[in-house]
């Protein structure tokens, strides 16, 4: 259960650095992201959860 807390917490220290580093950049990203139509954003999401997924698997030992 530790090891996923700290995946949450990394996860908010690289959201948290993306938006202090890069906020004119972020703001653009969201922006454009709106034009997206939903079944779009679901296919980007359903490419990032496989990515981190093989990744994980990888990381882990695979």
């Amino acid at each position: 259960m530790s090891a996923l807390w700290a995946a949450l917490c990394l996860v908010a220290i690289f959201e948290g650095l993306l938006l202090f580093a890069a906020p004119a950049a972020w703001k653009r990203t969201v922006e454009q992201m709106l034009q997206l139509s939903d079944e779009q954003i679901r296919r980007i999401g359903g490419v990032v959860l496989m990515l981190g997924l093989v990744s994980l698997w990888l990381v882990r030992g695979g």
